[in-house]
């Protein structure tokens, strides 16, 4: 097992927004609720160490996920507490296995990024980013299958759930995909990519790219709009890929293990003839 770094935590970098209740419509699909209260921890320079971190709680039947805060470090988070006070209660046996330093416990209502990344964001390594350099050199159930029939949707604001998905995938671009693997944590893979979107929103949807399909409301491809899950595969009980769409015909995806997340054009020659449908959660 790796040695991992333990350092404290940086508070996010994003917006905190109050979040509507789950509309009406979105109720009766299953699997699709409010995300509760959330653990993260670490400040990372290097992705690999945040890798690394995230694994090992993945191999202790945790399932993780790190992101790339705007500053340029990375954090990990999990969990979904129905309390702050269970939420600390297991951060606390983290602390005592000495697995970390400290936490921040995330409220049901916070949403990590709301608004579009500006040109050249992240090129500059912040103070805290170089001061951590600094240290660090010098220290050495079963689901019924929903109606294919598109529901009718009415257009959405700028600053709607759907969009705030959508800029949210977009700050995973470029980052190294190398969730689950070997691990005891299953389905870490596309969807694990998109389930952690959707949980930076406050939003906890199914784990599987399959189980993804069968919640949410379907939208034709025409239809689509910003934070809409796309599907890919052979059909649809055999689906294998899926991704968030980000608006202009383009979705952010993780093609494969090891690889950087990215953007692709829904039309690509090999998507497009592996398009299986869409979904709504919003």
């Amino acid at each position: 097992m790796h040695t991992i770094t333990r350092l404290t935590i940086c508070l996010l970098c994003g917006i905190t927004l109050l979040l509507p209740p789950l509309p009406s419509s979105a109720a009766p699909s299953t699997g699709i609720t409010r995300l509760g209260y959330a653990i993260q921890m670490g400040a990372f320079a290097d992705v690999n160490n945040a890798e690394r971190f995230t694994t090992t709680l993945q191999k202790k039947g945790i399932e993780a996920f790190y992101f790339r805060k705007d500053n340029g470090i990375y954090a990990v988070r999990f969990g979904d507490f129905t309390s702050k006070s269970k939420a600390r209660a297991a951060a606390d046996r983290l602390v005592a296995d000495r697995l970390i330093d400290s936490y921040y416990i995330a409220p049901p209502n916070e949403v990590v990024f709301a608004k579009k990344k500006e040109p050249g964001e992240q090129k500059q390594p912040s103070d805290e980013l170089r001061k951590l350099r600094e240290s660090l050199s010098g220290g050495q159930a079963k689901k019924e299958a929903p109606t294919d029939k598109p529901q009718p949707k009415t257009s959405r604001g700028e600053r709607d759930m759907g969009s705030i998905a959508a800029r949210t995938a977009e700050r995973f671009v470029g980052i190294p995909y190398r969730w689950g693997g070997d691990t005891v944590v299953d389905g870490m893979d596309c969807s694990g990519f998109v389930r952690a979107v959707y949980n930076l929103c406050g939003v906890s949807i199914p784990r599987t790219s399959r189980d993804q399909y069968k919640a949410g409301d379907a939208v034709t491809k025409l239809d689509l709009q910003e934070g809409d899950l796309v599907f890919f595969g052979a059909a649809a009980d055999k689906i294998n890929h899926v991704g968030i769409y980000v608006g202009n015909g383009k979705f952010v995806h993780a093609p494969r293990r090891g690889e950087e997340i990215r953007v692709t054009a829904i039309d690509d020659a090999y998507f497009e003839k592996r398009f299986i449908g869409a979904r709504r959660y919003f």
